[in-house]
């Protein structure tokens, strides 16, 4: 007589449950910021608010989880949650309007070379209004993995465009530019 199978116990066939595999992903010291849905989410928000490139919203998370001496992870969660309209704590809060200001003081001069000759005014135009769009696109959808990298790459064009070290310079540099007479 064939042996009943015990619903509770994995049989060789069965896929992994939700545990074993959380207990094989590496821990989250070990794995690089913004592979988790919530921190991808909050990599987006961050994109779409300051503005900036990836590698830009990653430092000013960090920095915020620092100041509030929270995980980057306990960071994003708080980010998402008050993007849901749940209350983000006071702490957590300041961290992150401190790490955005922090990331948007300008160097101070000398810091860096500017560009010598300044690009047209269409092509600038052009460069930020697709940065504005891509800011509008993670605003509504922060993990859409097309848009992260559009506006990733909108924003390193940017700064090398406007030759600023970071995007919200190179923002405020193009602003300037296209206010300006010929």
């Amino acid at each position: 007589m064939p042996r009943r199978r015990d619903p509770h116990v994995a049989s060789p066939g069965d896929p992994p449950s939700a545990a074993a595999l959380a207990a094989q992903a590496p821990p989250l010291a070990e794995r690089p910021l913004g592979q988790a849905p919530t921190e991808l989410w909050a990599l987006g928000l961050v994109m779409a608010a300051t503005p900036c490139s990836a590698r830009e919203a990653k430092q000013i998370l960090l920095t915020a989880a620092e100041r509030a001496r929270i995980t980057a992870a306990q960071a994003a969660e708080a980010m998402v949650a008050g993007s849901l309209g749940l209350p983000v704590p006071g702490r957590v809060q300041r961290a992150l309007h401190r790490a955005v200001q922090a990331a948007r003081t300008p160097l101070p001069r000398g810091a860096f070379q500017g560009v010598g000759i300044l690009p047209s005014r269409l092509r600038t135009e052009e460069v930020l209004t697709r940065l504005r769009g891509c800011q509008a696109r993670l605003a509504a959808a922060p993990t859409d993995p097309g848009t992260l990298r559009a506006m990733d790459d909108v924003a390193y064009t940017l700064c090398v465009l406007m030759g600023r070290p970071t995007t919200h310079e190179a923002v405020l540099a193009a602003e300037r530019h296209l206010l300006t007479q010929e």
